[in-house]
């Protein structure tokens, strides 16, 4: 996965024929209808888009009634100010602001009734959840389905409401930190992560049998090359686990039996080295430690001094002023 930078676009619109146009481009489908008793209304479109994730702040003017055939991403709907009855696969529900769900399961139809407000979208890819939870190479492939439409408890709607705030506004809304591809790529992976923790889906996380077996020392001295040879490209447990053969689970479980970590958290490790090597080179004229922590993938300041000086007694500012 490869994410250049974020793009951002706004659209402003009086006219329906136009907003049917803008939202069945925007949204991937060619099966979208809508209705209104106003002949004209208003419906403003603001848009985040880095690669396979889009975050979407939409206000409109009027009592909509839209019907889609199918999208193929997932979206995550959160009212602000709006209030949303959904209908899919049979079920209807009403969301008041506050409240968030999925606008369908992916690939399915679905039809909401909109009344005036503002919703915030999230659109997720569906390939990103290959990059959480994936079979091993050669296994029969089954992907991950959502089987429930709103977040398994109040708790975890609150997760997901923390988690796409910070990525709106640290990641996304950041401009150092949205030209670098590390950042958007674990952006992206932690969107599509919290959305397998908050919705319930068929995504297996404890490891079968022949994930126990495969959990061995190779395995981990060959995620550990890759590791090592890629720290500076944008990849994820998936990647890692594809280049060591073994599935995602068999991964994480011989990095736990081994090592007592977890993938991600060694590949942390390894480019906070690269970055305390670019430091120690670094030209404090030219350079920045948020500069240099940016580029490895380390978006927060303070979490990158804390954990760079734990590890090498001093901080970072020092290590690129000596």
């Amino acid at each position: 996965m490869r994410l250049e930078s974020t793009v951002s676009h706004h659209f402003d619109s009086r006219d329906p024929e136009h907003i049917h146009r803008y939202l069945t481009e925007a949204y991937g489908t060619r099966g979208m209808r809508i209705d209104s008793d106003e002949r004209r209304y208003r419906l403003s479109h603001r848009r985040l888009h880095a690669g396979p994730i889009r975050v979407d702040r939409v206000v409109q003017s009027t009592d909509l009634r839209v019907e889609v055939a199918e999208i193929e991403s997932l979206v995550v709907c959160e009212s602000t100010t709006s209030t949303v009855t959904r209908s899919c696969d049979g079920e209807e529900s009403r969301y008041r602001p506050g409240d968030v769900f999925l606008n369908a399961r992916p690939g399915r139809p679905y039809r909401v009734r909109w009344q005036p407000g503002e919703v915030v979208l999230c659109q997720l890819d569906r390939q990103l959840f290959d990059q959480i939870a994936s079979p091993a190479p050669g296994r029969r492939p089954s992907p991950v389905r959502f089987t429930g439409l709103e977040p398994g408890s109040a708790v975890l709607a609150d997760h997901w409401r923390a988690t796409a705030h910070y990525v709106r506004l640290a990641v996304l809304s950041n401009p150092e930190a949205s030209r670098q591809p590390l950042v958007l790529g674990a952006a992206a992976r932690t969107l599509a992560a919290a959305a397998l923790a908050v919705f319930p889906n068929t995504a297996l996380t404890e490891p079968t049998g022949p994930d126990r077996r495969d959990a061995v020392a190779p395995v981990l001295r060959r995620a550990i090359s890759f590791m090592e040879e890629h720290a500076h490209r944008d990849i994820g447990p998936a990647d890692v686990a594809a280049a060591a053969a073994v599935s995602v689970r068999s991964l994480q479980l011989a990095f736990r039996r081994h090592l007592d970590s977890t993938p991600m958290a060694h590949l942390r490790q390894i480019r906070l080295e690269r970055a305390h090597h670019d430091l120690r080179l670094g030209d404090p004229q030219h350079d920045t430690v948020n500069r240099i922590a940016t580029r490895w993938g380390f978006l927060s300041h303070s979490r990158f001094t804390a954990h760079y000086r734990s590890v090498f007694g001093i901080p970072p500012s020092r290590t690129l002023h000596s």
